[in-house]
């Protein structure tokens, strides 16, 4: 199976379970910045509902086997379960947990729905403005390369600037984002 395929199927199990989610890492990233290579895939997904994120993960059995112990992020402490496609090659689906965090909260009202050409169909993804807060978020090399391209491909005069400073500010990653910023290659 494909990433697309299973990605495909993840998000259709979401929606016949009536899980409220997103779309988010490298392919919400790539929809507005510069498509990259993953192999895996990322949702987060609302627990306001009890018993539908255990509904999606029984419904995604069939093709992925999620560890049964629950993960935290290092960086947010927010729950994750991490599953690996039953096909070959096998690829990583994590279901990240909303939680009591500002930001999350924000991120995740924000969500729209919006077509993603590497799926060839709609799925609900964070803004572009929230991927950039979240990439520099998270600060590894991968997200502070997705967050920069976000920036150039969407052009800092198109995105709400001062609501990333505002977040980038709590969040103590402005100097990640002016990194970002100049790191912009100018337009020839």
């Amino acid at each position: 199976m494909k990433l697309t395929e299973l990605a495909i199927k993840v998000i259709e199990a979401a929606e016949v379970e009536q899980v409220d989610f997103m779309t988010v890492g490298a392919i919400a990233a790539g929809t507005y910045g510069v498509p990259r290579s993953t192999r895996d895939v990322d949702v987060l997904v609302s627990v306001q509902v009890p018993h539908r994120l255990t509904a999606l993960i029984r419904r995604l059995s069939a093709i992925v086997q999620f560890d049964p112990q629950v993960t935290f992020d290092t960086l947010t402490w927010g729950a994750r379960h991490v599953g690996t496609s039953l096909g070959s090659p096998p690829y990583k689906v994590e279901l990240f947990e909303t939680f009591d965090d500002p930001f999350v909260e924000a991120e995740f009202a924000r969500r729209r729905e919006v077509f993603v050409p590497l799926l060839e169909r709609t799925t609900w993804l964070p803004t572009p403005e929230d991927v950039v807060v979240q990439k520099l978020r998270w600060g590894r090399n991968k997200d502070l390369d997705d967050a920069r391209d976000v920036l150039a491909v969407q052009g800092p005069e198109t995105l709400d600037m001062a609501y990333i400073e505002d977040w980038c500010g709590k969040h103590g990653t402005l100097e990640r984002l002016h990194e970002a910023l100049a790191g912009i290659p100018p337009l020839d």
